[in-house]
């Protein structure tokens, strides 16, 4: 009862909020009718200003969330990522949503590392500055020196940010589960789905060893890269509510001139983006999700290095593949190529018209490729394919959602860097290498014999287990029909015995 009477409670401060910005139409679109509108603003004394209601509804929304604060600024950083339910221009604008806020007091940031760790700031650090030199809607960071001499980054969560948290996304779980009850038509886009995803990746966030172990995969995923650097974690003064990394010294990519970087132009800054951000997607299936400009640092050599790896994307192999042969499909202008692969992918349901889907996809893509070469974008293609979700019956695929996010602000970075150059041009002979060699004959050969000698690393246990069943059915028969269970048991024998002699002879002529 208590917790109804939070959530009703919270839920009035929000519709108040939403209605001082003019943004009462999400729950318009939801079903309360647009003529209750002037009544909840009479009742809530909540009038917008002429100034608000002069922007367009993905602005007034955007300063809506902001003023409801951090878990509502991440509720609308996920929304922007899911143009198939708020619409793209809308998810452009809310893509603009920042959480940058005002710091919280320096002695509680040295209270919380010295709970965290049991000991003192000036145990664990020969210098830290009090004063944060970012601070978000989770956690802020600050500069000190190790006793080692090491400068470092250490990143500190706010105070009781897990509690403040919790109540709005409860919140937001509950109006889900509304939602998907009294409209049953928007169950295909899993709002409640996506709401739990952002509770999870919200939870990941809040435990900073998390982010830690985040930086230490992508490090070691792309040690080899020599002009691009993850910063290593110090594991001894990390904790679930402190992070701390070496300290990269350097300029924001926005912020960086030629003249700033010694030995290295801006096409060969990018050449290298392209690079990792191909290797990150399609070799490892691990990305950072997160790549906007200011996680995104140039140093005086042309390395780069990147930041905050809080939000971090996954992509199994069959995914992977999936995605290779979409892009590619849409870059050489086969969009049948590129409704097969929907429909293979589970993506369009078999009963749809790979015709009619790929007639779709031509009149999204022609617009778009046809712009000049600097213009291009892949991510503006990929928003707008999701936004034909409703005539095709597809499901949703949160995972896109998140690269298709992640490629748009690529080609923001790309483009701010190099304007005649296009990041999808450079990366396309590594999709179409990686492809030959993960999609072509020799690589279902492998696939076929990683398959079998999977299937030969199972005999043993198969067999014991035949053993087993058998034992039990000769307890349980008391000894009656012995000879028949004899005989199952040779002739399961003979069986797997053949598998196994089958198995050899494909792997050797393989």
């Amino acid at each position: 009862m208590l917790s109804f009477l939070h959530h009703i409670r919270r839920l009035i401060f929000v519709i108040r909020t939403l209605s001082q910005h003019d943004s009462l139409f999400p729950l318009n679109k939801i079903g309360m009718p647009r003529c209750f509108n002037p009544f909840i603003r009479i009742c809530f004394v909540a009038i917008p200003n002429k100034e608000i209601r002069q922007k367009r509804e993905g602005e007034r929304l955007t300063l809506a969330l902001t003023a409801l604060g951090p878990a509502f600024i991440k509720l609308g950083q996920a929304l922007s990522v899911r143009p198939d339910l708020i619409g793209e221009r809308m998810a452009g604008d809310l893509s603009k949503l920042q959480d940058n806020l005002p710091p919280f007091n320096g002695r509680d940031a040295k209270y919380a590392i010295q709970k965290e760790f049991g000991q003192s700031v000036e145990e664990l650090f020969r210098a830290f500055n009090e004063n944060a030199i970012a601070a978000a809607s989770i956690a802020q960071v600050h500069r000190a020196t190790t006793n080692q001499g090491m400068e470092v980054a250490v990143k500190i969560l706010r105070p009781n940010i897990e509690k403040a948290f919790a109540m709005d996304l409860e919140l937001a779980l509950w109006l889900a589960g509304q939602i998907e009850r009294y409209r049953p038509e928007t169950r295909r886009l899993r709002p409640l789905r996506a709401i739990e995803t952002i509770i999870r990746s919200v939870e990941i966030e809040m435990d900073l060893r998390f982010e830690g172990a985040a930086a230490d995969e992508l490090r070691a995923n792309l040690h080899e890269e020599s002009w691009f650097n993850v910063p290593v974690v110090d594991w001894s003064r990390t904790g679930r509510r402190v992070l701390t990394t070496a300290w990269i010294e350097g300029k924001s990519i926005n912020e960086i001139r030629t003249k700033d970087v010694s030995g290295r132009n801006p096409s060969m800054i990018l050449a290298t983006l392209a690079k990792v951000f191909f290797l990150q997607v399609f070799r490892d299936g691990f990305f950072h999700a997160d790549l906007h400009p200011g996680n995104i640092i140039i140093d005086v050599k042309g390395e780069i290095h990147v930041v905050d790896f809080g939000i971090m994307g996954r992509l199994d192999r069959q995914t992977r593949q999936y995605l290779a042969e979409m892009l590619y499909g849409f870059l050489s202008a086969d969009y049948k190529l590129v409704a097969d692969v929907h429909i293979r992918a589970g993506y369009v349901p078999k009963d749809q018209s790979a015709e009619e889907f790929a007639q779709a996809a031509r009149s999204i893509a022609e617009p778009i490729l046809g712009l000049p070469l600097g213009e291009i974008s892949l991510a503006r293609l990929l928003g707008q394919l999701f936004t034909i979700t409703e005539k095709f019956k597809m499901q949703a695929q949160p995972q896109l959602f998140l690269l298709q996010k992640t490629m748009l602000v690529a080609e923001g970075v790309g483009r701010k860097l190099h304007p005649e150059v296009n990041l999808w041009e450079l990366a396309k002979p590594m999709i179409r290498e990686w492809m030959e060699h993960n999609m072509g004959p020799e690589a279902r050969i492998r696939a076929t014999t990683e398959n079998l000698l999977d299937g030969f690393a199972q005999l043993p246990v198969l067999i014991s287990c035949m053993e087993e069943t058998v034992t039990e059915r000769k307890m349980f028969s008391g000894g009656h029909q012995f000879d028949s269970i004899v005989r199952e048991k040779r002739q399961f024998r003979r069986l797997w015995f053949a598998v196994i002699a089958l198995t050899i002879v494909v792997i050797s002529f393989i």
